[in-house]
């Protein structure tokens, strides 16, 4: 029974990584670039979050609405301002100014918020669903259903506007696109501004069962990058894959291990993916 309550509580959990790196492989698949900033962005949606509780006592999951305007705006000042310049510069450039970016993105959260862990008080914090002998916490459960309604407003999206289409389109193949008519370079600021919008979701849904603190990327990087190289980089439906894998492990192997030592488990898996299946499950 202790291992079917830890599969339960995987998949919860799975899902919101889910989210978290659904954005990450969407950069990728459209604009050919790895964003090792990506999780701090997961910090920024946080702390909107965190603030438009305090002030407006705001639900953080319905505040998730204006995290991801909010989160959208900066990703797409930060494309359009940073990642555009070096689009064709070499791999390496484009790592060490994202990963720079991260680092500046933490400091500057230091320096706003301090490094005081934060949270927020809800009315459902500590209430349980019982489904038998399985017991759902319902902050888990609330912030899996939103991750499983952003990936199907994500997929109405690329499937059924326009504008998805075409950074489709830009995804198979950019040249063609481009001579069809489609602005690549638009394309790119709306895929970055969706990509960091989606992770700011899933920073404030998990809100209410998580602290805030400047340097709470780091908790989730890892765990984001294991579930897209799982599900394959570039891929939607892997980011979903990949992500409730990377939950159930996590959460099964804390009934075997010390909880200090998921993360151990974790970077086996990624290792262990990086060396036999690079591609991952899903990916091209």
């Amino acid at each position: 029974m202790i291992l079917l309550q830890s599969i339960v509580n995987g998949i919860l959990i799975g899902g919101v990584y889910a989210l978290i790196s659904v954005g990450l492989t969407l950069v990728f698949g459209v604009m050919d670039i790895v964003n090792f900033a990506q999780a701090e962005f997961l910090m920024l949606g946080m702390y909107v979050a965190f603030y438009l509780h305090l002030v407006a006592g705001m639900d953080p999951i319905f505040a998730s609405l204006f995290v991801f305007i909010v989160v959208f705006l900066i990703g797409a000042a930060v494309q359009k301002v940073l990642i555009q310049p070096v689009l064709k510069a070499p791999m390496v450039s484009q790592i060490f100014l994202t990963v720079g970016l991260a680092m500046v993105l933490i400091s500057v959260a230091q320096l706003l918020f301090g490094t005081t862990f934060r949270s927020v008080t809800t009315s459902y914090q500590m209430s349980a669903l019982h489904l038998g002998p399985i017991q759902v916490s319902v902050p888990y459960l609330i912030a899996f259903g939103m991750s499983l309604v952003m990936f199907f407003l994500l997929w109405l999206f690329l499937e059924k506007t326009d504008l998805g289409r075409s950074m489709r389109a830009t995804t198979q193949n950019r040249m063609a696109a481009t001579i069809v008519g489609i602005n690549d370079t638009r394309m790119f600021v709306l895929a970055f501004g969706i990509g960091t919008a989606l992770t700011g979701v899933a920073g404030a849904v998990i809100l209410p069962y998580a602290y805030v603190f400047p340097m709470v990327s780091h908790q989730y990087g890892l765990t984001m990058f294991t579930a897209v190289i799982l599900g394959g980089f570039g891929s939607v439906p892997g980011a979903l894959l990949g992500g409730l894998i990377v939950g159930i492990i996590q959460s099964m192997s804390s009934v075997f291990m010390p909880t200090q030592l998921q993360n151990l488990v974790v970077f086996i898996v990624f290792i262990t993916a990086l060396v036999y299946r690079p591609a991952g499950l899903l990916g091209r």
